[in-house]
């Protein structure tokens, strides 16, 4: 069946090949024979082609309808695919007044897997969030492309593009793997063709280009492909609330309300609360939808039924081309939140054990707990988000540690977690220290080493899918600099043929980072061998005296956590914990494989944090 099948996508890519397209753009590219949902609509974008009547003549292919735009250079094509058509190429004709003036060669590709067989990120992943430019540069011949609007590399500016690439990520997933990360989040690589700052990635230019810059669809799909092989799931960082403002149809939309305020930019409120607020304004309400998140990020409107179905349609050819183990997705409660219902219930509906994580950067877990399947909200609002980032718990996290007064501090993280009440399924939650948008962990804890590992400790051990931002496990920082994104998002030391420090091999780094990169990978590895920490129940106790405990157990596992942000050593007496420990009484460390009776208690050095398998 596998021989079958790759001999018949390359059959059908030699076809695509040899068979140049007519027309300027046919969107989805491709599709696959045998999707749970069998409809397809193509978008078709050329001169006249709006005044054209399309006909295909292919048996288990049959046009439902043709659509028509406000542009006389679109049309909107629905198809029905039936379960058993043949993979293959068949040609779409276009007539005028009885006449062919165009046709184009479409392409049915056989599945690799079926739909449950995508297996989605969860609380078993610890994820490594990387920025492509800034992680390593494999490629050196595409730093330069031809006809980009952005094209030189300027390493010394914060805000340019440094070179980093697919190839870069490829050459360095035994790194990652060695490490003990098992999924990837890369910031997009679609074509971001923008005259400056189009390294982020977040001003996509066209939905189905990888930018040259980072490489070819080939060098991406191989990525997917040898990170799998590595145990490593890759995460797609998607976009649909905004485009950039080069994107190919912004001088011919297909239809005026294509995109909200196309006139003019209009900025976003941010006012995020309006979705469930019971006193919200239409006007701020359509504000916060509609508006634009930046100057140059137009914001697409997804009321408009056939950019939703674009939205969607990109969204599973994606997932299907990459055989993603996620979707990211960025600027969540920004786009219209029907239309991310249908969206999000469309893609679990196809892949059931699939994931999705949204982007709601709010501190409050009454506004992000909103989003994630299941909840019972006031509105009845009920999409089928299953994850959502955590930023409540981060913004916690890193204000307990920072906070002067021990048991203050640690009550408030407590507090924090206690607060999981609101949320439908807290175990599926994204739990992480920072990312690509704020100062990195190490420079929030104000460069602290000790309360940095009592940070990462944490997110590995409590609830939820812990995220690791690139470049954590050496110490990077951004201190001086706050807010500066450029700088966040710096350079992975090693990425460069003339880095004279490596932080993939430890070449030049200094003893502080070496040790915190050991510690990280330790306790990354561990992780993966004890799936307590994934699935099993969590039990904390109210910190005392400067001390916070919290236990993973299973029926088979116990796991203990200990706290100590006391700048003195602090006697722990384990009796106040016997309705977990019972008659256990040895407490083995995992960093030193330690055996500590538990019956005469247990020291922890000041400002650590300890993890025991509780025998």
């Amino acid at each position: 069946m596998k021989n079958a099948i790759i001999k018949a996508t390359v059959a059908v890519l030699f076809i695509l090949i040899h068979n140049p397209v007519s027309c300027q753009h046919i969107e989805p590219l491709n599709w696959w024979v045998g999707m749970k949902n069998p409809s397809l609509q193509l978008m078709v974008h050329q001169e006249g082609i709006g005044e054209t009547e399309p006909s295909i003549d292919y048996q288990g292919v049959r046009i439902k309808k043709v659509n028509k735009a406000d542009s006389k250079n679109y049309l909107f094509i629905d198809l029905e695919i039936a379960a058993n058509t043949k993979v293959g190429t068949f040609k779409i004709s276009f007539k005028k007044d009885g006449k062919m003036i165009h046709n184009f060669q479409y392409s049915l590709l056989p599945r690799k897997q079926e739909s449950p067989q995508f297996k989605g990120f969860n609380s078993a992943d610890v994820i490594y969030l990387i920025v492509p430019d800034r992680f390593a540069n494999g490629n050196y011949n595409n730093d330069v492309v031809a006809g980009m609007l952005e094209n030189k590399i300027d390493r010394k500016f914060e805000g340019a593009r440094h070179g980093g690439d697919i190839r870069g990520i490829i050459n360095n997933l035994d790194y990652i793997a060695a490490m003990g990360y098992t999924a990837i989040w890369m910031t997009p690589i679609l074509e971001n063709n923008m005259k400056s700052y189009s390294y982020h990635g977040y001003s996509i230019t066209n939905h189905y280009k990888v930018d040259p810059r980072y490489g070819t669809l080939d060098e991406y799909v191989e990525l997917a492909t040898k990170a799998k092989q590595k145990g490593i799931k890759l995460i797609y960082d998607e976009v649909l609330n905004h485009i950039g403002s080069n994107y190919w149809w912004m001088n011919d939309l297909p239809f005026k309300n294509w995109l909200n305020y196309p006139e003019s930019y209009q900025p976003t409120n941010h006012r995020r609360t309006v979705n469930q607020d019971r006193y919200a304004s239409e006007f701020d309400k359509g504000l916060m939808a509609k508006g634009w998140f930046d100057k140059t990020m137009p914001d697409m409107n997804g009321q408009n039924l056939f950019m939703e179905n674009y939205l969607i349609q990109n969204s599973i050819w994606w997932t299907e081309t990459l055989q993603l183990g996620g979707i990211r997705q960025d600027t969540y409660g920004y786009s219209d939140k029907n239309m991310l219902k249908k969206w999000s219930c469309r893609l679990m509906d196809e892949y059931p054990n699939f994931n999705i994580v949204g982007e709601e950067w709010s501190i409050n877990p009454l506004i992000t707990s909103y989003w994630q399947r299941g909840k019972k909200n006031v509105d009845n609002y009920d999409g089928c988000l299953p994850s959502i980032m955590d930023f409540p718990l981060q913004s916690a996290l890193v204000e307990a540690l920072n906070e002067k007064d021990a048991t203050k501090g640690l009550t408030n993280l407590y507090e924090a977690l206690a607060n999981d009440f609101v949320y439908a399924d807290p175990q599926k939650i994204l739990v992480m220290g920072d990312n690509h948008d704020m100062d990195r962990i190490f420079t929030q804890l104000n460069e602290d080493i000790d309360l940095t590992k009592m940070a990462l400790t944490y997110l590995l051990t409590t609830r939820g899918i812990p995220q690791i931002y690139y470049g954590t496990e050496i110490l990077m920082e951004n201190t001086g600099h706050h807010k500066n994104d450029g700088l966040i998002r710096s350079d992975f030391p090693g990425g460069w043929q003339e880095d004279l420090t490596n932080g993939f091999t430890g070449q030049g780094l200094s003893n502080d980072k070496k040790q915190m990169q050991s510690y990280l990978k330790q306790l990354l590895n561990w992780r993966k061998q004890n799936p307590v920490i994934a699935t099993g129940k969590l039990l904390h106790f109210a910190p005392n005296n400067g001390t916070y405990v919290y236990f993973r157990y299973n029926s088979t596992k116990t796991v203990m956590i200990v706290m100590n942000k006391n700048t003195t050593a602090t006697i722990l007496e384990p009796s106040r914990f016997s309705e977990i420990l019972k008659s256990k009484i040895i407490a083995k460390n995992i960093f030193t494989n330690e055996q500590l009776d538990l019956k005469k208690g247990i020291d922890i050095a000041p400002k650590s944090t300890l993890v025991f398998e509780i025998e």
